[in-house]
């Protein structure tokens, strides 16, 4: 029997509604995937249609908590349409402080001649700063191989002049080739080990970019003290954090010799760290550490 999209929309937010907080919006993109078509155009012009066959097993993998993402092969960051897989994290509205505060930092002088991203999953950072600065040098380096094969091609996509290079900053050595640069960029793994985390997240996302030991904070101590070695002069580091962890990841930066200035995202949390050797210029319109 033909059942319209229509109809088939409205009965699988009511499924999914058991195992997700945006039903409504999980159900139209998976339509939206199973047609073809982007949201858009299945919202204007595709609603009267019949539903597709392979519409049903793409709501079974929701209802197993797979994120829509995954099951899609990619996700929007800062207006860019970035391929995603289990092999990355899925890029999230809150890492998008990190992008916004260093358009403020770069607002009144000149713009970022070199920009790294440690850690890069998909390339989401990276991607997001040079869609503001294109002329500058781009570099991100991955230690996952599954990770760094996804950013390569959306960086083949958005910005085919960056480098995406294998790295891994808890070993000896890792930064010696890469030169000094004028804003670092860094989402490191900040999880507790046994935190308290969504079936999606902690049964399909990968461990290795989440957990950081039981304060979560093992990469930043192993991380933080190498900044300034990467730091062009006048240059700042954006570290995204936990919205608990501001004021430890703020004492690292101070040990390490660095003005350290939190930002918040838009809930009004804690969300990244911004570093920057003393003296220096002044640090963008965060609040500064106590």
């Amino acid at each position: 029997m033909r059942v319209k999209v229509a109809d088939t929309l409205r009965a699988a937010a009511e499924r999914l509604s058991a195992t997700s907080d945006t039903a409504r919006l999980d159900a139209e993109l998976l339509m939206a995937h199973a047609l073809g078509c982007t949201r858009t155009d299945l919202l204007l012009r595709h609603m009267q249609a019949e539903t597709p066959a392979a519409f049903a097993a793409l709501v079974e993998r929701r209802m197993a908590h797979e994120p829509v993402a995954y099951i899609t092969g990619n996700a929007e960051f800062y207006g860019l349409e970035l391929t995603v897989s289990p092999a990355v994290l899925i890029p999230r509205g809150d890492t998008e402080t990190l992008v916004e505060a260093a358009r403020e930092a770069f607002a009144s002088r000149q713009p970022p001649r070199r920009i790294i991203d440690l850690g890069t999953g998909s390339g989401a950072l990276l991607l997001a700063v040079l869609s503001l600065w294109p002329e500058a040098e781009g570099v991100a380096i991955e230690r996952s191989p599954e990770a760094l094969a996804v950013a390569r091609a959306n960086g083949q996509h958005h910005a085919p002049t960056a480098r995406f290079l294998s790295g891994d900053w808890t070993q000896p050595g890792w930064a010696a080739d890469l030169g000094r640069f004028d804003l670092i960029l860094s989402n490191p793994p900040y999880v507790e080990d046994e935190a308290e985390l969504a079936p999606s997240v902690r049964a399909h996302e990968p461990a290795q970019a989440l957990f950081s030991g039981p304060e979560g904070l093992n990469d930043y101590r192993l991380l933080v003290p190498q900044i300034p070695g990467l730091l062009a002069e006048n240059g700042i580091a954006i570290i995204e954090i936990g919205w608990t962890q501001g004021a430890a990841v703020c004492a690292l930066a101070h040990q390490a010799g660095m003005d350290a200035r939190l930002h918040h995202d838009l809930a009004g949390r804690e969300r990244a760290v911004e570093m920057a050797e003393m003296p220096n210029i002044p640090l963008g319109k965060g609040r500064l550490a106590d």
